[in-house]
């Protein structure tokens, strides 16, 4: 019995002794395993764990990827840095004149880019870009990585991803860039073609020497356009876009121009490849070398005065079609460029305006030695009368040094140039002398210096003095106007209606807003510029068709080309009054105030040419503006105080003229600086095709009475007189056709001697 019992309590005994035992060794072990027996570790990385945790960080991922998705959008417009583009200026031949604007790029039509030549770049950047979906994922993902390692910048991203990047977002290495990045070009592929992301890319990337986009690549490297490229040019501009100044041909080192060689080749053979180029035709091809880089043309010179009447006319079209509400707000949306403007100017003319003005001008002023030589302002516009066209432009010596322009400005008298306005308003009203005397080139007023104009009886308190105080007595408007007589034109003024004056003087091109007929107009006591007086000439020189002149050929912003207005109008004198006008004019060159300079001139080859003097009050300003069949020119000097705030001082005795006797004149420096210019860029032998029977040009039908011997006052008194006319007289010129009528009336009185000729006529200094 107790022998059985004990049994059970021995063998219990061991068992708890081994638990006793085992207890031990796992209380040696504690903190180095669980109860399990497995270490830390183990239980904290399971596979269950790792893969359980692989998955949810896979789905955190993708929903943080599609909140961004939801989050980011498509930018309405690029980057600042991205759009901004210069303004593009061409000569009339296509030639570059100059760029403005902060940033060399001009945006082109994706259309306008060979087709080859686009190839090259996805030949070199992405060569599945057709088929892609606008990401690779890998290489962003290695991009993102290198950025949180510090590592920097790595390739390999598409050409969509490149253009996100230049176009929308920015340059900085940053993952929230990125990430963005990787959207947008999700999002771009998806909801834009191929062709605009490529041009977008093409048209966004930085070439080197300063150029961004394809455009001015092309002109920097190979001084062509970009529709001229060739397949192996646009092989290089492609393969420059992975190391702009490494890979420039200009300053690369050996290693530099080996490896852009290489590159070079590689996108060509990605092109055979991809059966976008002919292996044989890529075996024939030459390493393009690029040309040496050419300074940027600047606006210094005449360029600048050249940019701003572009852009000055540019922006009152805009204004005009209600696309900008002022000019202000207008010139600001043009400066912030994309534009390309082609002028009308002639690179050939330009040059040779401003050669005439240096020669005959600007090289023989000084300063230092005279005060007054400082304060000499000149501006010409030439213009082509059967376009409008204004195909030569001078603005001053130098835009850096006076930046409001001289063609343009309007704030000195025309003087005399205004003459002939009142002479084309005559004709076309067929006008009356008070005396019921239609007023033609044949009709004879007192030249009476100082003589008081007269009202139908009455005097207007006006009676201004001929040029030196001149006396001609009783002369003919022909004359009168050779000799640009003052108290002449000032009665015809009266006689015609100065109203109906200035409303064809609006009518053919000057601003005549705001001001109220006077007397004193007739001696062009208002302002004009060089540009309308061109404008006006032209008009004369159209048939009186109206010739608005024009700097601008084309404007064109991106796709969208400007309609630019029509230079050409209607009829705004008949042609028998713009006829006559030129046929009168003919005189004053040939026989008045213009001969010595104009008629005279050594360079003149046959040119029939048609002009007038002017010479303003106190000699602040001289003009002298003519024309040839084919071509006007209008030149002003101008008396502006070179110290603010500039006021207008005369220009006598500028160059070194004595003082009083030697004024600066219209028939002077402006005629010699226009003879110069003119008979070097004209046809010779040009005639004019007139439809008149009046004035020089033509045939005199009678001639004046001469009642008295032109006299002068100041004390110096002429040695000669006013030369006599005879009705057989043949004018110094060739008509230009034969008068079908014959003279209305004949002399009272013949002169009992013949004076002698003088040698200036009767005006030597040129009114």
């Amino acid at each position: 019995m107790e022998s059985s019992e004990a049994e059970p309590t021995v063998i219990g005994g061991r068992a708890a002794a081994r638990r006793a035992a085992q207890g031990k060794g796992r209380s040696k072990a504690k903190g180095k395993a669980g109860k399990d027996g497995r270490s830390f570790i183990r239980r904290l990385f399971t596979w269950k764990k790792i893969v359980g945790t692989f998955f949810a960080l896979c789905l955190l991922g993708m929903g943080a990827f599609v909140a961004l998705y939801m989050m980011i959008s498509i930018p309405d417009g690029g980057n600042p840095d991205a759009t901004l583009q210069s303004n593009v200026y061409k000569y009339s031949d296509g030639t570059l004149l100059t760029r403005d604007g902060q940033k060399n790029r001009e945006i082109v039509d994706l259309s306008k880019v060979p087709k080859p030549v686009q190839h090259t770049f996805v030949a070199a950047e992405n060569k599945t870009f057709y088929e892609d979906n606008g990401v690779d994922l890998r290489g962003t993902a290695r991009g993102i990585l290198n950025t949180l390692s510090g590592k920097g910048a790595q390739g390999g991203s598409t050409i969509t991803q490149q253009y996100v990047k230049n176009y929308y977002l920015t340059q900085n290495q940053t993952v929230s860039r990125k990430l963005k990045e990787l959207v947008i070009s999700l999002k771009l592929d998806r909801t834009k073609s191929k062709d605009f992301i490529l041009a977008g890319y093409i048209n966004t990337s930085y070439y080197g020497r300063g150029a961004y986009g394809i455009q001015a690549a092309a002109q920097a490297y190979y001084h062509v356009d970009a529709p001229k490229l060739s397949v192996e040019q646009g092989a290089y501009l492609a393969a420059l876009l992975q190391a702009p100044n490494q890979y420039d041909w200009a300053i690369a080192s050996d290693t530099g121009r080996k490896l852009v060689q290489a590159r070079w080749n590689y996108v060509l053979d990605n092109m055979v490849e991809k059966n976008w180029l002919d292996k044989a035709k890529r075996a024939d091809m030459k390493f393009p070398t690029p040309k040496a880089p050419k300074a940027a043309p600047g606006m210094g010179g005449q360029t600048g005065y050249l940019v701003d009447a572009a852009n000055n006319e540019l922006a009152k079209q805009l204004v005009s079609e209600g696309k900008s509400d002022n000019v202000n707000d207008a010139l600001t949306a043009i400066k912030a460029g994309g534009w390309t403007i082609t002028l009308n100017i002639d690179r050939k003319k330009q040059a040779a305006l401003e050669k005439a003005a240096k020669t005959q001008l600007t090289s023989k002023l000084d300063k230092k030695k005279r005060k007054v030589d400082g304060n000499v302002q000149a501006g010409a516009v030439s213009v082509d009368p059967k376009s409008g066209g204004v195909v030569a432009l001078y603005g001053g010596t130098n835009y850096f040094d006076h930046y409001s322009s001289n063609a343009s400005r309007r704030d000195y008298q025309v003087a005399s140039t205004f003459k002939p306005v009142i002479l084309a308003t005559a004709l076309a009203d067929q006008a009356q002398t008070q005396s019921g005397q239609e007023i033609t080139a044949t009709t004879t007023y007192d030249g009476t210096s100082g003589r008081q104009v007269v009202d139908h009886g009455t005097k207007v308190g006006f009676g201004p003095p001929n040029e030196d105080d001149t006396n001609y007595g009783k002369i003919t408007v022909q004359k009168a106007m050779d000799y640009s007589v003052n108290s002449v034109f000032a009665q015809m003024g009266v006689d015609v209606g100065m109203g109906k004056v200035l409303k064809v003087a609006g009518q053919l091109g000057m601003d005549t807003a705001g001001l109220k007929p006077v007397p004193a107009q007739t001696l062009g006591s208002m302002g004009a510029s060089p540009m309308e007086m061109a404008g006006i000439y032209a008009t004369f020189a159209n048939h009186g068709k109206k010739v608005t002149p024009t700097v601008i050929k084309s404007a064109e912003q991106g796709s969208r080309t400007e309609q630019m207005p029509d230079p050409i109008g209607g009829q705004v004198i008949s042609r028998e009054a713009a006829d006559t006008v030129t046929s009168v004019l003919t005189g004053v060159v040939d026989d008045g105030t213009a001969k010595k300079s104009v008629a005279n001139n050594p360079a003149r080859n046959g040119q029939q040419v048609a002009g007038k003097t002017g010479t303003s009050d106190n000699n602040k300003s001289a003009w002298f503006t003519g024309y040839t069949p084919d071509l006007v020119t209008s030149v002003g000097l101008f008396g502006e105080d070179a110290k603010p705030p500039h006021p207008q001082v005369p220009l006598t005795g500028a160059t070194g003229l004595i003082p009083g006797s030697g004024r600066i004149n219209g028939g002077g420096y402006p005629a010699q600086i226009w003879a110069e210019y003119m008979f070097g860029v004209t046809k010779s032998n040009n005639k004019f095709d007139l439809e008149t029977t009046q004035g020089a040009a033509v045939q005199p039908t009678w001639t004046p009475t001469v009642t008295q011997t032109p006299s002068r006052t100041p004390s110096q008194s002429p040695t000669t007189e006013k030369p006599t006319e005879t009705p057989s007289q043949t004018p110094s010129r060739t008509p230009t056709q034969t008068p079908t009528q014959t003279p209305t009336q004949t002399p009272t009185q013949t002169p009992t001697q013949t004076p002698t000729t003088p040698t200036d006529p009767l005006n030597p200094n040129g009114q």
